[in-house]
């Protein structure tokens, strides 16, 4: 089936639109990231509140049995709780959500990078050089203790990290829209 002109300008629209969005939030999360931080946990706080409101009538209304029935009341009771104390504080949610999702990075960071050190140092005449791999160790363990002691830091600048891989992908987007309306015109 042939796809008409004017129905590849409005995908090349679509998609410059989509570019220009996606530019938008990258910009946004680069120049405040606590801002950008705490809108996250908020569409986070969206979502829990909508999953627990629609689990539950799900299991009241919907037909959603399960064999796990009160697992599920409780789980969709706590979902829609905690997404309601979000919205409530968004300020104070996004400061407990990202110091405790720090707090598990940096103790996952800080086990590799132990571990790293400890099997490399055992096996050691099994490799020819050590030193790259008790480095990488190192490095783990200094990433892990950032991430312990400084959360909000490092939460900001993953989020700056995330706002300069939105500005490369709104471009890439762009040369996606150009590329359609230039088809477009030969059709």
């Amino acid at each position: 089936m042939a796809v008409s002109a004017e129905t590849k300008r409005r995908f090349a629209l679509a998609t410059a639109i989509r570019g220009v969005f996606m530019l938008l939030a990258g910009l946004y999360a680069l120049i405040w990231p606590a801002e950008a931080l705490t809108i996250l946990v908020l569409a986070g706080g969206i979502l829990l509140v909508i999953d627990g409101a629609l689990g539950l009538w799900s299991l009241t209304f919907g037909g959603g049995k399960s064999g796990n029935y009160w697992f599920d009341v409780v789980s969709n009771a706590l979902s829609l709780i905690l997404g309601i104390l979000i919205l409530i504080s968004p300020f104070l949610a996004t400061i407990f959500t990202v110091s405790f999702i720090a707090t598990l990075v940096g103790i996952a960071a800080l086990i590799v990078g132990v571990m790293q050190i400890v099997v490399i140092t055992r096996e050691r005449e099994n490799y020819a050089r050590i030193w790259p791999v008790v480095l990488s160790g190192i490095s783990y363990i200094l990433l892990g203790l950032v991430f312990l002691f400084f959360p909000l830091l490092s939460a900001s600048i993953a989020v700056m990290i995330g706002g300069i891989l939105l500005v490369v992908f709104s471009f890439g987007l762009f040369g996606w829209a150009w590329r359609l309306y230039q088809r477009s015109k030969v059709a």
